[in-house]
C-alpha cells in the first residue's frame, strides 16, 4: 500500500478514530489525542501494514485499541479486571442522564462492543475481528451489553 493510500484512509477515517481512540482512553481527550498520533505514526512509519484494503476501518481501531491499552498501561489508568466490575460506589455519583456514565458501568468487552457496534457503524463480525475474539463470544457480549444498558435506562426512569 502506498503513501497515498494510507493518506486517504486516515483522512477518511479520522473523525471515526478519534471518537474511537476516546472511548479506548477512558473519554481522557488529551490521552486519545496522543493516542491517535502514535497509531498514526505507526501507520505512516510502516509499523503497521494494511493486508486488505477492503478491512482498512477494523485494522485501524485495532491499531487504536491496542494502542490506547498499552498508553493506558504507562500512564497507571489501566484497571485490573476486579476493578472493572465494582459497580456500587460509583452508582451514587451518576448523573442519570449521562448515557456514557452508564456504558461505562458496563463491563469493557461490552462496552467495546456496543460503541463499536452503535457509534462506528461497525458489524458485530467487525467488531469481533478488532478485538480479536471470536463472533459468538462477540455476540454474546452485545447481547449482554443491550440488555444491561436498558435495565440501567429503565432504573434511571423509574427513579425520575
Amino acid at each position: 500500500m502506498n503513501r497515498k493510500q494510507l493518506d486517504h484512509i486516515i483522512h477518511s477515517y479520522h473523525r471515526e478514530a478519534y471518537i474511537w481512540a476516546r472511548q479506548c482512553a477512558m473519554f481522557d481527550d488529551e490521552l486519545a489525542k496522543d493516542v491517535l498520533q502514535q497509531v498514526y505514526l505507526k501507520i505512516l512509519e510502516g509499523r503497521a501494514k494494511l493486508k486488505d484494503p477492503s478491512k482498512a476501518k477494523t485494522w485501524l481501531f485495532s491499531i487504536i485499541r491496542y494502542t490506547a491499552i498499552d498508553a493506558l498501561r504507562v500512564s497507571g489508568k489501566l484497571l485490573s479486571l476486579e476493578d472493572s466490575y465494582d459497580f456500587e460506589d460509583v452508582q451514587e455519583e451518576i448523573d442519570h442522564t449521562d448515557y456514557q456514565a452508564m456504558i461505562k458501568q458496563l463491563p469493557k468487552m461490552q462496552q467495546e462492543v456496543l460503541l463499536m457496534v452503535f457509534y462506528h457503524q461497525m458489524t458485530i463480525e467487525q467488531s469481533a475481528e478488532v478485538l480479536q475474539i471470536g463472533l459468538g463470544t462477540a455476540r454474546t457480549h452485545y447481547s449482554r451489553g443491550k440488555m444491561k444498558l436498558k435495565d440501567l435506562i429503565t432504573k434511571t426512569q423509574m427513579q425520575e
